[in-house]
């Protein structure tokens, strides 16, 4: 009787389980030809071709442009007709699948490890591809993305994925491009509210304290530089040994900052250890656009939808400051790091800084082709062009624009992924429970 109930528990928990998850399973492979026919093609390049054909072979784009022929035979069609054709957007730094309740289940959380440097950490191998929100981000156009761990000084290693797969090693797209760097800060912004709190104690000088740890990241890098230049090592130091590729430039230092103080120390280290450096955040990038573009050095603006980071600044100084640095000439992609989006609405970001000054095709650009420059990974995607991956997505209008984006269709190396996730599943649930359908 008692394993009767038992049985009983255990498949009711089962099926509840199962209705729990999203009904969606990653696309098997297509070795074959796909043609997307008839749409307005955004290259991603700055390039926009009317009433153009896409060719795609075993998920490689063949050829782009007007005028070509679509064989008959098995060869699959979808006609863009009315519609755009843009790459698939990339998310630049994220914690996707490795922080998916972030206040409320500890257990659903991996992004964070305890110590200062864990150079040695790598994310990619705590990925979580059953993520709920993996395929709320396909929906809205985005395919791919770079999974960054938190915490400490030195976080660890990110590395892209692309988002329709079985588990991290199918996601994988390049492992451990950069390391994550957390820059100290050099000034503390008054709390408008510490009367609330009583009196407070001696505050030591946050300069001070920013230069103290300064010098001992310096300390670090000078050691895993001179532990990359011997031949061989008696004994192996995990944590100096996956700082290597910073010097080889296998690797990139993605130093996390806003304040002009904390990137002038990291183009001191672009000077000092010949490292390739990118800053994220970057509100106050905009100051020095031209001592950045100078030393080479990439931006990644986190958070546009945001106030600016001086009481001081205009008000909208974030939607600005692409085209700032678009004028400069750096090098700039545009992220979402917001948490009760999670990360949606990175078109609409682009779409934002486009009213502000940045072209549409910039703006697009900033989305894919140069943040795939940032990660690397810009000699198979971030553009439609002969060679690259077959990573595209199709809208009923401008992706850029909420009013009318609204992603039809969506291919990762050529595979058709499905667009449906949990929010679509409850639509159209609850419009059968009230008779709208």
């Amino acid at each position: 009787m008692k394993s009767k109930i038992y049985l009983t528990i255990t498949f009711l928990l089962s099926v509840l389980f199962v209705t729990a998850q999203d009904d969606v399973y990653p696309a098997k492979d297509y070795k074959g030809q796909l043609f997307i026919t008839h749409g307005t093609v955004h290259v991603g390049n700055g390039e926009v071709i009317e009433d153009a054909t896409v060719q795609v072979n075993n998920g490689k784009i063949v050829k782009v442009g007007k005028d070509i022929s679509v064989p008959q035979g098995d060869a699959k069609v979808f006609d863009a007709k009315g519609k755009q054709v843009y790459p698939g957007l990339i998310l630049s730094v994220t914690d996707l699948g490795l922080k998916e309740i972030a206040n409320g289940a500890r257990g659903s959380n991996d992004y964070d490890e305890l110590g200062e440097y864990n150079p040695n950490i790598r994310s990619i191998v705590a990925y979580n591809t059953d993520s709920k929100i993996i395929n709320t981000l396909k929906a809205n156009g985005i395919l791919l993305a770079s999974v960054t761990p938190e915490g400490g000084t030195i976080s660890g290693s990110s590395s892209v994925v692309q988002l329709d797969a079985w588990n991290w090693e199918d996601a994988a797209y390049k492992m451990d491009g950069a390391l994550h760097l957390n820059m100290p800060t050099f000034i503390t912004r008054p709390n408008r509210f510490a009367f609330f709190g009583g009196p407070q104690g001696p505050q030591e000088d946050p300069t001070k304290q920013a230069l103290a740890k300064v010098e001992e990241i310096k300390s670090f890098l000078s050691q895993a530089k001179g532990y990359a230049a011997e031949g061989t090592h008696e004994t192996v130091n995990l944590k100096f040994e996956a700082a290597k590729g910073l010097f080889d430039k296998k690797q990139k230092l993605f130093v996390h900052a806003e304040q002009v103080k904390q990137m002038l120390v990291a183009v001191d280290f672009v000077k000092e250890f010949g490292i390739d450096v990118v800053i994220v955040g970057g509100s106050e990038s905009w100051q020095i656009a031209d001592l950045l573009k100078a030393n080479n050095i990439s931006v990644i603006l986190q958070s546009e939808h945001s106030l600016p980071n001086a009481e001081d600044d205009d008000v909208d100084q974030p939607y600005k400051t692409p085209t700032m640095l678009q004028k400069a000439g750096v090098l700039f992609a545009l992220n979402d790091d917001h948490e009760e989006s999670r990360y949606r609405n990175l078109m609409f970001n682009a779409g934002t800084a486009a009213t502000y000054g940045l072209s549409k095709e910039e703006a697009l650009t900033a989305i894919t082709l140069n943040a795939a420059k940032i990660l690397g990974v810009d000699d198979r995607t971030g553009s439609l062009e002969a060679g690259k991956d077959a990573n595209i997505i199709v809208s009923d209008g401008d992706i850029l624009d909420m009013r009318t984006s609204n992603v039809v269709k969506a291919y990762i190396q050529g595979r058709d992924v499905s667009l449906e996730n949990k929010q679509k599943q409850l639509y159209e649930r609850y419009k059968t429970k009230y008779g709208l359908k």
